[in-house]
């Protein structure tokens, strides 16, 4: 089939913003050719990439993929996306996946969805992974979008007591509040991995590298929404046009 009869069977976002999402998963989509596998993001950006991915698929390009969360899953399914276990692959050629913010250096802050555990799980076990997101996700400094911080439910206010306490040892004094599966609700968000989320409320993060290392060392603490080392590339989205970041 020829480019026009794929690009046929895309969403079609109308909201400009939509659009230009779109653009950006589909530039990055360029960077994919037959035989590669595949990691693929969870998110708005990234359910773009995934439905540009199945149109191609259809038309016969031959990839394997691992999916960074459940709804990712569902998606790809429904677009008959070959799927495996990253266990089974070990190494993956590229991961496509959105981010919350980003700074010059690409460096993320990861999890607003809450899947971060699996994106950190694939990200790391890929060669490369470009982020692709809306121009309103790069900042000069990380922190206005409050960092995620996964959990095991066990004793989860001692764990939280301990992150605010590294929290101020590392310059980073904020609230720290435990997410809720709905906006005001009283029941607490729990990931695909079945724990609990909490959320760093810090404007600003400072020690970006200490707070990361820091956060980790804390018993109870699963995994952190910081994403340092990872992205290699990023197509940003723009009412100008796409901004690349890296070297895809």
């Amino acid at each position: 089939m020829s480019d026009s009869n794929w690009q046929a069977r895309l969403l079609a976002p109308t909201d400009p913003v939509e659009v230009m999402k779109q653009k950006a998963a589909l530039r990055a989509l360029e960077q994919v050719s037959s035989g590669m596998k595949l990691g693929l993001g969870t998110g708005s950006t990234a359910r773009y990439f995934v439905d540009g991915l199945g149109a191609k698929v259809a038309d016969g390009l031959q990839v394997i993929c691992v999916p960074t969360s459940e709804a990712t899953r569902a998606q790809a399914e429904s677009l008959n996306i070959p799927l495996a276990e990253l266990g089974d692959l070990q190494r993956l050629d590229l991961t496509v996946d959105g981010a919350d913010e980003m700074d010059a250096q690409l460096r993320l802050v990861k999890g607003g969805g809450g899947a971060l555990l699996r994106e950190k799980i694939v990200a790391a076990a890929s060669d490369a992974m470009i982020v692709i997101a809306d121009d309103s996700k790069l900042v000069e400094n990380l922190g206005a979008f409050a960092l995620p911080v996964e959990v095991n439910m066990f004793a989860h206010q001692a764990t939280a007591q301990a992150i605010a306490d590294v929290l101020r040892q590392t310059g980073n004094a904020g609230e720290v509040s435990l997410r809720a599966a709905l906006p005001g609700g009283a029941e607490a968000f729990v990931t695909d991995g079945g724990h609990y989320i909490y959320d760093c409320h810090l404007r600003q993060i400072n020690n970006i590298e200490q707070l990361a290392a820091a956060l980790l060392a804390v018993p109870g603490v699963v995994e952190h929404g910081l994403f340092l080392g990872y992205a290699t590339a990023a197509v940003l989205a723009g009412s100008d046009g796409l901004q690349e970041v890296g070297k895809l």
